[in-house]
């Protein structure tokens, strides 16, 4: 089963980013045919300066490498390294209704938001079509927000297919129902776009001062607490099995202990839980070679597939190549 998803290199992760998809790429590697890359062309829609992304393109190679993604379970590459993607992009394009398009919610919300509205940004599904199709991919993990872009890949594949043959592959979307939503540091969604972040790879100085900053309730040190309206129990649940999950309800139950005890307790879950992470990050910062090699190896693969479906999608629609 070939499962798909890109990343977008959006500056530094946080540990919402970890459980609502990182950590599920890393159990899909192990259990399917997963590719992986790292979406830089969609990245051109928001960024404004050029030596940002790439600094921000190399940072999220490095942060999902020391996160656990492994270039010898899964195919991890540049979505800029395989030109391929574009071609189909065009040639997607020709079969794209505008309709399709001007239904498209995400485009809608994004200029709501002020984002100056442009072809790349109202034509941003197609080239999503073009990423899935290109690999024959067929399950694509999303958001809820993201469902629409995924059946819209789909509308493009049936109505190419229904006009050259059975070409490519009709994909599926695959939601994570069990993944909880990751509360922040105010209790809403953790999120850049609020400001409530916890980041992974902080200082251990900066994890304490952010942990320390959750929204909490004025119970007394003395008195037992709610832990299941608590927004320190939440994210700490995250990283305990369920007998340590039951023991931290007990120190909840029984009282004698403020939030600020509970805060270092989730300070230094974190802290420990990404031991390993930090310390592959540092060798990777120090060996961009190392990481640039894995993402060229990676590209090599998904390249080699591209180019045979782009011979077969060439020949039907009539260009030369």
């Amino acid at each position: 089963m070939r499962v798909l998803t890109g990343i977008q290199p959006s500056g530094a992760l946080h540990i919402g980013n970890y459980f609502g998809a990182i950590k599920q790429m890393k159990d899909l590697q192990n259990s399917s045919d997963l590719f992986i890359f790292i979406a830089n062309y969609h990245a051109l829609t928001s960024s404004k300066d050029g030596s940002d992304l790439q600094s921000n393109t190399l940072d999220a190679a490095i942060n999902f490498l020391s996160l656990g993604i492994d270039p010898n379970k899964s195919t991890f590459w540049l979505q800029s390294d395989v030109k391929e993607v574009l071609e189909l992009y065009w040639i997607l394009s020709t079969q794209t209704p505008m309709g399709l398009l001007e239904r498209a919610h995400s485009y809608k919300d994004k200029v709501a938001k002020g984002i100056p509205a442009n072809h790349a940004l109202f034509s941003y599904p197609v080239l999503m079509a073009a990423d899935i199709l290109l690999y024959d991919s067929q399950i694509v993990p999303v958001g809820k927000d993201q469902i629409q872009h995924v059946e819209i890949t789909r509308d493009i594949a049936i109505k190419f297919n229904n006009k050259y043959g059975d070409i490519l592959t009709i994909p599926e979307f695959k939601v994570d129902e069990i993944v909880a939503t990751v509360p922040g540091t105010d209790g809403a969604k953790m999120s850049k776009s609020y400001g409530n972040t916890i980041d992974i790879f902080c200082s251990e100085k900066q994890l304490k001062k952010t942990t320390g900053k959750i929204v909490t309730d004025s119970t007394p040190l003395e008195e037992p607490k709610d832990y299941e309206t608590c927004n320190v129990f939440a994210l700490a649940k995250l990283f305990l099995d369920s007998d340590q999950i039951q023991d931290l309800e007990q120190r909840y139950k029984k009282g004698g202990e403020g939030y600020g005890h509970f805060k270092m307790y989730l300070k230094e879950l974190i802290w420990d839980y990404f031991k390993d992470a930090r310390e592959k990050r540092e060798y990777y910062l120090a060996h961009t070679d190392k990481v640039r090699e894995i993402l060229n190896i990676g590209a090599d693969k998904a390249r080699t597939i591209a180019k045979a479906k782009m011979e077969i999608i060439r020949e039907k629609v009539g260009v030369l190549g």
